[in-house]
C-alpha cells in the first residue's frame, strides 16, 4: 500500500477526530481545519482547556481528550511535536478502538508513532487533512 493509498484509507474510513489545540481565533490554521472537516461531514470534537463552554459546528469544547466519552476515530494534533507524544499517549488510553493519530504539519514525534502503530493505531505526522484531501480528490 503507497502512502497515498493509506492516508487515503484513513480519511475515508474515520468518522469522529478529537482536534487537539483547537483556536477559537478564525486566523489560525486548527479554526480553518476544523471548520473545513466538519463542512466535509466528519464530526469534530475541538478540545482545548481554555475554551471549554463554547459550541463549535454544534459540539461542546472539552478540556482534553479524557473528557470526551464518544468514541473516536482519530485525533488530529495542532501542538508543538514536544508535546505531540502525550498527546498520543492519552488518545491511546481514552480511546480503545482508535483508528489513526494524526500530527499536523511541522509536528512530528517518531516516538509517539511508533507507540501508536504498535497499538494498530495508524499515525501520520507533518501532514494536514485538510490539504490531502483536496490533494487525493476524496469525496
Amino acid at each position: 500500500m503507497t502512502e497515498n493509498d493509506r492516508i487515503r484509507d484513513i480519511l475515508t474510513s474515520v468518522k469522529t477526530i478529537a482536534l487537539v489545540g483547537w483556536s477559537p481565533k478564525p486566523d489560525r490554521p486548527s479554526h480553518g481545519v476544523a471548520n473545513y472537516l466538519a463542512r466535509r461531514g466528519y464530526r469534530v470534537i475541538p478540545v482545548n482547556p481554555g475554551q471549554v463552554g463554547q459550541v463549535v459546528n454544534g459540539v461542546d469544547v472539552r478540556a482534553s481528550l479524557a473528557d470526551i466519552t464518544e468514541p473516536v476515530d482519530m485525533v488530529d494534533i495542532f501542538r508543538r511535536s514536544e508535546e505531540a507524544g502525550a498527546v498520543v499517549d492519552a488518545a491511546l488510553a481514552a480511546f480503545p478502538n482508535l483508528k489513526a493519530v494524526w500530527m499536523q504539519l511541522g509536528v512530528r514525534d517518531d516516538a509517539a508513532a511508533a507507540r501508536a502503530e504498535a497499538r494498530g493505531v495508524q499515525a501520520v505526522m507533518n501532514r494536514c487533512p485538510a490539504i490531502e484531501i483536496p490533494r487525493l480528490g476524496i469525496s
